[in-house]
This record gives C-alpha cells, sequence and structure tokens, in this order.
C-alpha cells in the first residue's frame, strides 16, 4: 500500500507527539510550523547568553511521554534526562512556607511543622484520591467522537469518582479543614486555567498526580521534549518545515484535502491534522463559511482560560533563597482569582510563580548567573484589556515584588536582559485567541464529548491535537491527544497500533 501522507499543522507537542507515532509506523508525515523552532509554547526563548521555556516548567506524568516513545521503539531517558524534584515546590503565603515532598516521610514531617494535625488526613486523602486516578485516566484515553463512549465500561466504572457536581475546592473540604491547607492541594487549578471554586472537582486528581508521581525538571529546560520528539521523528523519515505559516486549510465535498502556505503554495494530503490553538485555527485557517457548527458567533461565545503576564530575567547572580518552584499567593487568594477569572480586572496583590531552574541546570545561563522565569495569572483579552498601556508600569510591579516579597534583594541591579510577554503578545505573536494561554476552559460543558472532537466533526479527514481538544490542556494530556489522534488515522487505515 503506498504510504498516506499526512500533514500536520504546527509543531507543538501536541503535533509532534501524533507525527513521531505516526512516523514510527509508516506514515509520511510532514510538519509546518510557522516560527524558526519546533515546540509552539513548549518551545525557548534565546535572550543574549540566557535560555528560558516559553511556556511549561513543571513536567508531570512522565508515563504518559514515555509510552509514547515506547510505542516509537525508543526510549524517552536517552534522549532526555530528567531530574526528580523534591521538594516540589516552595508555596509561601502571607504567614506560613510550606514544602510538600513526594516523600511519605518527608511530608508528613512538613505537615506537622506547618499543619499539626494534618498526618492522617493526608493519608486519606492520597489514599482515596489513587483509586480516583486509577478510575479516571484510562477515561481520558478514548476520543469521545460519539455519544456512545460514554457507556465505555471504563467511564461507567468511574462515574462515582468524577465528583461533576463539585468544584475542586469543595473535593478538598472533605480532606482539610484548613483554608490555607486546602489551597495547597487546589491552586494547580491553574495549570488549566481555571479557579478552584470553579474547576470541576474531578480535577482534583492532579495535586495527586504531583504527590503520587513527582514533579521533574528536564536538563536544558522542558523544550528539550519538543526537540527530542521532533528528533524520534526525523529518525523515522518525517519531515518538519520551519518557517512555513500555514494560510489555510483546504477543504472538498466535506473533505479536508490539505493546506495552502502563505505563500500560496498547495499541498495536498491524505489527511490533514490541526495542532494550532483552536479557536484561532477556525477563526483564521477555516472560511466561516465552510464551518458548520464553530461559526464565529459560536466560537465568541465558548468559554475561555486565563491568560498570562510574563517576565523572563538573565541575572547576573543566582539567588540561592529562591527554590527550583515557587508560588507566592495573594494576601486574599480566592478575591485575586476572582479578578482573574470572574471580573478580568488587573490585580492589586497578584499571586505569581517564580522558576529559578539554573540553581540546579548550569545549562541555562553563564556559569554564577541564572535565567529565571516569572509567571502572574491574570484575564484572558476577553474583556478587550488593552497591554500596551500598562506594559510597562506592570512590568515594574512585577519587579517590586520579587524583591520586597520574595526576598530577591536589589534584583533590579542585576538585570542583564529582559522579555516581556503579556496577553497582548500571547494574542498577536503567538496566534492564541483571546490570550487564553490554557486554551479553552476545562468547565464540563467543554469536556469529553462536549470539547472539539480529536477526529473533527467539521469535516472528514481531519484531526485535531492540543489543549483545545480532547482530553485537554497541560503537556500530558496534549501529548495524549497526539497519541489518540494518531491511533484514528491508524484504525482508519488498518494500520496495527501497538506493534
Amino acid at each position: 500500500m503506498k504510504k498516506k501522507k499526512i500533514i500536520i499543522v504546527g509543531a507543538g507537542p501536541g503535533g509532534l507527539a501524533c507525527g513521531m507515532i505516526l512516523a514510527s509506523k509508516g506514515f509520511d508525515v510532514h510538519i509546518y510550523e510557522k516560527e524558526d523552532k519546533v515546540g509552539g509554547r513548549n518551545g525557548f526563548i534565546q535572550a543574549g547568553d540566557y535560555k528560558f521555556d516559553i511556556g511549561p516548567t513543571f513536567f508531570l506524568m512522565k508515563d504518559v511521554l514515555e509510552k509514547i516513545f515506547n510505542l516509537c521503539g525508543r526510549d524517552l531517558h536517552k534522549y532526555a534526562k530528567l531530574v526528580d524534584l523534591d521538594p516540589m515546590y516552595k508555596l509561601v503565603f502571607k504567614d506560613k512556607v510550606f514544602h510538600p515532598s513526594t516523600n511519605e516521610e518527608k511530608m508528613i514531617e512538613e505537615l506537622n511543622r506547618v499543619f499539626p494535625g494534618n498526618a492522617e488526613n493526608y493519608k486519606r486523602y492520597m489514599a482515596k484520591e489513587k483509586v480516583k486516578y486509577e478510575k479516571l485516566i484510562p477515561c481520558l484515553e478514548i476520543p469521545y467522537g460519539k455519544y456512545t463512549d460514554y457507556l465505555s465500561m471504563n467511564l461507567v466504572k468511574a462515574a462515582p469518582y468524577l465528583d461533576a457536581t463539585k468544584s475542586i475546592y469543595e473535593v478538598l473540604g472533605k480532606y482539610f479543614d484548613d483554608e490555607i491547607l486546602k489551597l495547597c492541594f487546589t491552586f494547580q487549578a491553574k495549570y488549566i486555567g481555571m479557579s478552584p471554586w470553579k474547576a470541576p472537582g474531578l480535577f482534583s486528581m492532579i495535586s495527586y498526580i504531583e504527590h503520587g508521581g513527582g514533579v521533574y525538571h528536564v536538563m536544558g529546560g522542558l523544550n528539550q521534549l519538543s526537540l527530542s520528539m521532533a528528533k524520534v521523528l526525523e529518525e523515522f523519515g518525517g519531515k518538519i518545515y520551519l518557517n512555513k505559516t500555514v494560510k489555510e486549510v483546504l477543504t472538498k465535498d466535506g473533505k479536508a484535502t490539505g493546506i495552502k502556505l502563505e505563500n500560496g503554495e498547495i499541498i495536498n494530503a491524505d489527511d490533514t491534522v490541526l495542532n494550532a490553538d483552536f479557536a484561532y485555527a477556525m477563526k483564521n485557517l477555516i472560511p466561516e463559511d465552510k464551518r458548520k457548527k464553530y461559526k464565529d458567533k459560536k466560537l465568541e461565545s465558548m468559554k475561555y482560560s486565563c491568560s498570562t503576564f510574563m517576565l523572563y530575567l538573565g541575572l547576573d547572580k543566582v539567588y540561592t533563597n529562591i527554590n527550583h518552584h515557587n508560588i507566592f499567593f495573594s494576601h486574599d487568594y480566592k478575591k485575586n482569582v476572582d479578578e482573574i477569572t470572574e471580573n478580568q480586572v488587573v490585580s492589586d496583590d497578584p499571586s505569581f510563580y517564580i522558576h529559578n531552574p539554573s540553581r540546579i541546570d548550569k545549562s541555562l545561563a553563564p556559569e554564577g548567573k541564572s535565567a529565571v522565569y516569572v509567571l502572574v495569572p491574570i484575564g484572558n483579552k476577553s474583556k478587550g484589556i488593552s497591554w500596551e498601556e500598562r506594559k510597562a508600569k506592570y512590568k515594574e510591579k512585577i519587579i517590586d515584588l520579587l524583591e520586597s516579597k520574595a526576598g530577591m534583594e536589589n534584583i533590579r541591579e542585576h538585570i542583564e536582559e529582559i522579555r516581556v510577554i503579556t496577553p497582548d503578545d500571547w494574542q498577536n505573536n503567538m496566534n492564541i485567541f483571546q490570550g487564553a494561554t490554557f486554551n479553552l476552559a476545562h468547565n464540563m460543558g467543554q469536556m469529553l464529548y462536549k470539547r472539539p472532537h480529536n477526529e473533527f466533526e467539521e469535516f472528514k479527514n481531519c484531526y485535531l491535537v492540543g489543549g483545545g481538544t480532547h482530553p485537554g490542556s497541560g503537556l500530558p494530556t496534549i501529548y495524549e491527544s497526539g497519541r489518540i489522534s494518531a491511533k484514528l488515522i491508524m484504525d482508519k487505515y488498518g494500520v496495527k497500533f501497538d506493534s
């Protein structure tokens, strides 16, 4: 049989996962990427001698990517060096500092120090959430392209564990009474760009994923994962074309037929995989008159995640008082979260995250210096806030907080390089609809069958990967979207998946 040609629009982690599997199984894979490097938000920024991950800095559920490499006959650990972090991170509140560990003995010791009397509650949490995790994960490995997928035995068995009518915060209330301790196990809702008071209770398993499976750093930055995947794809003959902007996904008679590049070149394929931001792709790559379900009005009415204000700082020193991962909480965290997700206003007292990988990874900055990444969750562009007008002032505000709240003394004197990304930049430069960094929101009305399908429902021979399709946002689930779509394509052509 002649090799089936697959075009993938975008070399982000979902597209790379799908592409490497298909290439390893004998498909003719061609990825077209508008940037000069692979990775998308899982790529990197080079600022002088300093290197920064653009987006993800937490690597969780490494088994998902290990399995994808294994499907291709490859070993992830021969392509990337992973370091298990312990403690996982430092959590800083107004009058408490907490260092959670994946080691039960250390974790109980830390709980007794900061939240005495909660050791048994923690053990109960770990035991029950482990069962929930084991029941729910298999449910995320099928595509939900039809209503009958809801009748899968895995989902039927998992139904009692969904906590569909509760929020993450309410679920954690079953285990802990202390309000601050609850935040230590619910702030992870930010990984999907949502409020813990709004995100569905099934996502309580995210904190279990950390505590039960660990948090990892990838030497050289998490961007090395995308580079490793691209390498595997090319080893199997797959092609990646950089600096190639796709202008349109071409369709005929209800089928995707290929793509048109910005330079006018038309490239045909048997199947097309979209790895662009979902709403951006709909509005910009597919003419509205060819869309039946996802018209512009529908896209505008959908719910989207929050955005982020980013600082990338090349410093001529290493702040040893700043851990690898650090989260500094607003004094009124719920108010701060509501400002981000409900009211869409810029908070006067923001929470923020600092990534300081140069403590253990000397490849990101010159000797004695550090590449520091700062993320501030903020509202997306749906309310029309212009960041050009406030970018400089807000940058200075965050640097003030790094000095006053994080203890990074005289930080301005040590800045050699600085880069800033605002919601405007996410929207205009990274092609992210409304600057919603974590894509479509993960409310129950936009999950499973109700999320855009992996086998795209608008027309045949088109598949979706990335945070805007099932299973959702976050690196592990994005990888899983690539695996699901690859399997759908292979099933279509009768190619065995596991061989």
